[in-house]
């Protein structure tokens, strides 16, 4: 026992020296806040005293000069090897015995990496907790210098990035081990309707999802190429009939070199020549084409890959009527007696390719959104609806997954139509409430009304050009989703019939994380944000890190985590 106190005496020297300073700093007249930080770097310093003192306490970790492991005898190391551990106080340097099948062989068993349950890499799982907080929110490079302003120490931008990576192979296995009976919401806390909602939100990628299925095919048509038997002796055929015609050709014989310089000069020459010459009347044909017009601009490709976002949550009916809706007053008005989402979980997949086969994210996504609302509603007693917009792809994996769910049309993208449409039109057309009309009558659930009197106004109005193909478009949105518009029906029974829900998940979740200025993401990168960022908005950060640590160090020693709670920390709702 006084050997182990002996080791904490540095420490306790720093907190000795704490007490003096600010029993001088009482004469100095100095304000709070200065006392405040340099408090906080004595802290600091005593905290990394403390860990070392703790580590050095702890042991080498010497079990012997052998031990048997799993029917292997492995060696003890000659000497103690330091290992980095990077925590919030500063860098410590563990030295431990450690045990193998022989020199120079991987290390096989670290008992004090096991007895102090160490991370897999060389950062501490409160620094990588702090840090990716920050990450989910901010830019990389911004998050890791706020974190060293805060802490004194932390990571590099690439560091960061790394463990985001890493982090993300935990957060799917976390999500589904979190879809169960007890991860559920009770039922006392859940509205009366079951709303699911989706949408795609596209993220700037560095390699496109086209670029990426090329390349993979491209390799394994290379590795195909020279695994086969029939292609490897064929190129070594080519090879060995080719070398004599290329050494010839290239003159690499000896004696060709000694005894012709002159004629290489020459070739070399005539080549020069021709290549002159060719560039001469490339130049002449392009001089005497008519620069008149200007070359047409080829159309700028894309290099957004969709990420699909999706949310669940329930909510208690709310009757409205159509004047309600469109009249600001009774919407302000009746604003206190609207119910409150309950519960929301967001969630967002990516396309992605594994072993050269296409993984669609819409289906990633209703499987989980599905997997969610049978065990938050495992028996069918609530009313299930589904708001998208009229994305088709969307509506198929809505129908594979979630077949039963009420399909409603959003409101707002039905608006963003008419409002379309009406922009569109000739200042000439008498179109002042047209929008307002229109959308009266969507409510009243007057589909075909509508339908109809679009297709009288451009023959009355004589529409042409952008004006007609507009409202053409128009025509055909709201045909093909008129089964998906019965607004008069949603009002009367309470249903919502707007996405706000979706567009504030596309906006949290993708948008104000991932499309920042100049920001460029490789899938595994991005995929792995969205998860945790997800985890993040759902307040599920402190049990998923729980559970990444429970589940690391299970892979690395077998046995659950020493310590298995996580402060909560206040965070973003």
């Amino acid at each position: 026992m006084i050997a182990q106190e002996t080791k904490f005496l540095k420490a306790q020297g720093v907190f000795q020296r704490i007490a003096r300073s600010l029993g001088e700093a009482l004469g100095k007249g100095l304000r709070l806040d200065e006392i405040e930080r340099e408090l906080k770097e004595e802290l600091q310093a005593a905290g990394l005293a403390f860990l070392e003192g703790f580590v050095e306490a702890s042991g080498d970790g010497d079990q012997g000069a052998a031990v048997s492991r799993g029917g292997t005898v492995l060696m003890r190391s000659e000497g103690p090897q330091r290992r980095r551990y990077l925590s919030i106080f500063g860098e410590v340097s563990i030295p431990r015995y450690v045990y193998s099948s022989g020199k120079k062989k991987a290390i096989e068993y670290a008992p004090l990496d096991a007895q102090l349950g160490l991370p897999s890499g060389e950062i501490s799982y409160v620094l990588e907790d702090y840090q990716q907080r920050l990450c989910v929110q901010t830019p990389y490079g911004k998050s890791t210098e706020d974190l060293k302003a805060i802490l004194g120490t932390g990571v590099v931008v690439g560091t960061a990035e790394h463990m985001t990576q890493e982090m993300g192979e935990f957060a799917e296995a976390y999500r589904l081990s979190a879809l169960t009976d007890e991860g559920t919401p009770p039922p006392e806390n859940e509205g009366q309707l079951l709303v699911t909602v989706g949408d795609g939100k596209g993220v700037v990628m560095r390699k496109t999802l086209a670029q990426r299925m090329q390349e993979a095919t491209q390799a394994a048509r290379a590795e195909k190429q020279t695994s086969s038997p029939e292609a490897t002796s064929e190129t070594a055929d080519s090879r060995q009939e080719s070398a004599p015609e290329k050494s010839m050709n290239d003159g690499e014989s000896q004696g060709e070199k000694a005894s012709a310089p002159g004629q290489r000069r020459a070739a070399k020459k005539k080549r020069q020549q021709r290549r002159r010459a060719l560039a001469h009347r490339q130049s002449k044909k392009k001089s005497q084409k008519d620069d008149s017009k200007p070359p047409k601009a080829e159309p700028k490709k894309s290099r957004k890959q969709m990420a699909y976002v999706g949310a669940v949550y329930t909510i208690n009916p709310f009757v409205r009527t159509p004047e309600q809706i469109l009249n600001e007053t009774c919407r302000r008005e009746r604003a206190k007696d609207r119910p409150r989402p309950q519960n929301k979980h967001v969630w967002g997949e990516m396309t992605q390719l594994a072993e050269g086969e296409l993984i669609d994210g819409r289906s990633s996504l209703f499987l989980h959104l599905a997997v969610e609302c049978h065990l938050r509603d495992p028996n069918h007693q609530k009313t299930l609806i589904c708001i998208m917009d009229g994305e088709e792809p969307l509506w198929a994996a809505k129908e594979e997954w979630l077949d039963r769910a009420v399909e409603i049309l959003d409101l707002f993208h039905v608006m963003e139509h008419l409002w379309t449409i009406r922009r569109s039109l000739p200042t000439s057309c008498q179109a002042d409430d047209f929008v307002d009309h229109h959308t009266r009558m969507l409510l009243e659930g007057k589909v075909d009304y509508v339908v109809r009197n679009f297709k009288r106004l451009i023959t009355e109005w004589n529409l042409r050009g952008n004006a007609k193909k507009e409202m053409q478009r128009g025509i055909g949105y709201f045909q093909r989703n008129r089964q998906r518009m019965r607004y008069d029906e949603y009002l009367a029974k309470g249903y919502p019939i707007g996405s706000g829900v979706a567009e504030g998940t596309c906006r949290n979740l993708v948008k104000d994380r991932m499309e920042l200025t100049g920001m460029r993401w490789e899938r595994r990168g991005a995929q792995a944000m969205i998860h945790l960022r997800a985890l993040y908005l759902n307040g599920e950060w402190k049990t998923f890190i729980n559970y990444r640590i429970e589940k690391e160090q299970k892979q690395l020693y077998g046995k659950a985590a020493a310590y298995s709670t996580v402060t909560d920390y206040a965070q973003s709702p």
